[in-house]
């Protein structure tokens, strides 16, 4: 087996790409719309990277609620300070930079438009 694509449910597409993109560097790769079934799938995925993120867009649907079984996507990254200041500059929501007890920090959460929360690792 190998791993395809994690898929989150998303109240506005556009916002959705728009985050996805400019906060993580994610690309489109393919857009499936169904209007008999009202809905719309988005994959993206990172440069270089083959599991993808589905976002599905349900039409006319309000604000999902996330729950508390769910919890995060995890990229790595080579600048996590930059990283970190470009995205809260960018006006997203940032965690403060963390680390696990007694370890320096290397590690922060952005949330996307719908609350969905990555995990941005130094790495």
């Amino acid at each position: 087996m190998k791993y395809a694509h994690t898929c989150i449910r998303v109240q506005n597409l556009e916002a959705s790409i728009e985050f996805y993109e400019k906060a993580l560097g994610y690309k489109v790769t393919n857009k499936k719309d169904f209007p008999e079934g009202e809905f719309t799938l988005v994959y993206m995925a990172l440069p270089g990277d083959t599991p993808e993120l589905e976002l599905t867009y349900n039409y006319n649907h309000g604000p999902y609620e996330l729950g508390d079984g769910y919890g995060h996507v995890a990229l790595y990254t080579e600048d996590l300070e930059g990283d970190y200041k470009r995205m809260k500059e960018m006006g997203y929501e940032v965690t403060d930079l963390s680390g696990l007890p007694g370890e320096d920090p290397h590690y922060f959460f952005v949330k996307d438009p719908d609350g969905y929360k990555t995990e941005i690792i130094k790495g």
